[in-house]
This record gives structure tokens, C-alpha cells and sequence, in this order.
């Protein structure tokens, strides 16, 4: 099993910054990919964004340009640092992490609400 731990939101206005982290536990070892998820009220859970082992990373073309994924595997951590926010921002962050056979884990989600 996977354990993902997240942390980091808030509220924040518009044009501001946060930086969400996820840290990771238990069988790391068998993770593939790891990525940023989120879910607005009334919306479905879409991609927004995404690292692999190797470091390749994709975003949602709503983020790009304001959003950077990183990850520190000396610390089992995954990053979102979050620029010029959005109120269309406002969402709960799930951080996904995807081990080679597939298998999903997720972490228990952090809001982050952008004021105009």
C-alpha cells in the first residue's frame, strides 16, 4: 500500500500563490507516476498535472505556464506550486500517485479557494 499525505492549501486571492506538497509513504518503491488532481464542486476530478519516474511532466492547458510540478525523492514528496491564481482555481487537490501495475492511490484532498 500507498500512503499519500497532503497539505499546503488555503484561501488566497486572486493573482496569489501556494505551493501544495504530498508526501508520500509505505511502498514507494513500486510508484510510477505521481501527479495533481482536482475536483470543483458540481465538476468531475480532472488531471492537472502530472510527473513520471523520469521526470517528464504534463500539465492541463488551463494551468500551464502558472503551474510547476516537481517532486524530491530524497524526501518522497511531490510539489504544486501554484502562480497568478484563478478563482475558476477553486477546487479540492487530490494527489495521485500510480504504481506500475496500474493500481491508483489517493491522498484525502486539500481546498484551495481563490477569492476575486
Amino acid at each position: 500500500q500507498v500512503q499519500l499525505v497532503e497539505s499546503g492549501g488555503g484561501l488566497v486571492q486572486a493573482g496569489g500563490s501556494l505551493r501544495l506538497s504530498c508526501t508520500a509513504s509505505g511502498a514507494i518503491f513500486s510508484i510510477n507516476a505521481m501527479g495533481w488532481y482536482r475536483q470543483a464542486p458540481g465538476k468531475q476530478r480532472e488531471l492537472v498535472a502530472g510527473i513520471t519516474s523520469g521526470g517528464s511532466t504534463n500539465y492541463a492547458d488551463s494551468v500551464k505556464g502558472r503551474f510547476t510540478i516537481s517532486r524530491d525523492n530524497t524526501k518522497n514528496t511531490l510539489y504544486l506550486k501554484m502562480d497568478s491564481l484563478k478563482p475558476e482555481d477553486t477546487a479540492i487537490y487530490y494527489c495521485n500517485a500510480v504504481r506500475r501495475s496500474g493500481t491508483n492511490f489517493w491522498g484525502q484532498g486539500t481546498q484551495v479557494t481563490v477569492s476575486s
